[in-house]
C-alpha cells in the first residue's frame, strides 16, 4: 500500500470518527433533559397523582386527571378535524403537481407551518372564543388542528409521490374509476408515510401551551365539555411552573415527565408503524 493510498483511508477514517462524534454530541442534549426530568418527575408520580384533581393551594397532594383527560380531548377533536382535511389536501397536490391553485396552496401550506403557535392562539381567539363568548376545549383543538395541518399535508404529498405512476395507470387500466384508484391503490401503498405523518402530527401539537392560553383556558375541575374551558397537560405544566407554591413545583415536574415520555412514545410508535406497514415499490 503506497503512501497515497495510506492517507486516504486515513483521512477517510478520520472523517467518519468526526461524523460519528457530532452524531452522538447532538444526542446528548436530548439525554440530559430527559435524565433531569425523570429525575425531578418520577418521585412525584403515583396513583394518586394521575386519578385525582388538584388540591386548593395550601393542601397537600392532588393530581392531575383533568389535565390528562383534557389534553387526550383537546387532541383527539383536533385530529379528527385536521386528519381529513390534511391528507385530502396532500392527494390533491400530490396529483396536481402543476396549476396555479396548487401552487398557492403549496405556498399556504409552507407558510402556514412558519407561523408562530402563539399567532395562531390569538387567530383563533378572534375566530371562535369571541363569537361564542367563552373559552372553550373545541376552539383549543381548533387552534391546535390548524397547527397539524402543514405537517398531514406535506407528509402525504411526498409520500404519494414516490409512489411510481404506473401503478396508477394499471388500475385505470383495469377500468377503475379515478377515485378508487386513488383510496385503494395509490393511498394504501403509501399508508407508512401517511400515518408517520400522523403521528408526528399529533406529536408536534401534544405539547403546544401558547394556543391554548388563547383558547381552551385551563380549568382546575374535570370537564368534558367541548363549550367549556378545559385543562391540559401542556397548560398546566405552565401554570404550575410559574407560581410560587412548591407543591405545585412539584406538579409541574411530574406532569412534564408524562407529557416527555408521551411524545416520546409517539416517536417511537410512529416509528413501528412506519416499519410494520412499509410496502417496498
Amino acid at each position: 500500500m503506497n503512501a497515497n493510498v495510506k492517507y486516504r483511508v486515513a483521512k477517510s477514517k478520520f472523517v467518519q470518527a468526526v461524523t460519528v462524534f457530532f452524531a452522538f454530541i447532538i444526542t446528548l442534549p436530548l439525554i440530559f433533559i430527559i435524565i433531569y426530568i425523570f429525575r425531578e418527575g418520577v418521585t412525584k408520580i403515583n396513583w394518586a397523582f394521575l386519578t385525582q384533581i388538584p388540591k386548593p393551594v395550601g393542601e397537600a397532594g392532588g393530581g392531575i386527571v383533568n389535565a390528562l383527560i383534557g389534553s387526550i380531548i383537546i387532541v383527539l377533536v383536533a385530529s379528527i378535524i385536521a386528519i381529513p382535511i390534511g391528507i385530502l389536501c396532500g392527494i390533491y397536490l400530490s396529483e396536481n403537481k402543476t396549476g396555479r391553485l396548487s401552487y398557492w396552496s403549496r405556498l399556504s401550506v409552507d407558510v402556514l407551518q412558519g407561523v408562530p403557535s402563539i399567532v395562531i392562539g390569538i387567530v383563533v381567539y378572534f375566530w371562535v372564543v369571541k363569537p361564542i363568548g367563552t373559552f372553550s376545549a373545541l376552539s383549543g383543538s381548533v387552534a391546535l388542528a390548524i397547527m397539524m395541518l402543514p405537517i398531514l399535508i406535506r407528509s402525504t404529498e411526498e409520500t404519494l409521490k414516490l409512489i411510481p405512476f404506473s401503478l396508477k395507470e394499471a388500475g385505470l387500466a383495469l377500468g377503475l374509476p379515478y377515485h378508487k384508484v386513488i383510496l385503494r391503490v395509490i393511498v394504501p401503498c403509501g399508508i407508512s408515510g401517511i400515518l408517520s405523518g400522523v403521528m408526528l402530527s399529533i406529536a408536534r401539537i401534544a405539547g403546544e401551551t401558547a394556543p391554548l392560553l388563547f383558547t381552551a383556558f385551563g380549568n382546575p375541575y374535570l370537564n368534558t365539555n367541548l363549550t367549556k374551558p378545559m385543562q391540559s397537560l401542556p397548560l398546566m405544566i405552565f401554570n404550575y411552573a410559574t407560581s410560587p407554591y412548591d407543591e405545585w413545583h412539584d406538579m409541574a415536574w411530574g406532569a412534564a415527565l408524562i407529557l416527555l415520555f408521551t411524545v416520546l412514545s409517539l416517536n417511537i410508535i410512529t416509528k413501528l408503524i412506519t416499519r410494520r406497514w412499509n410496502v417496498q415499490l
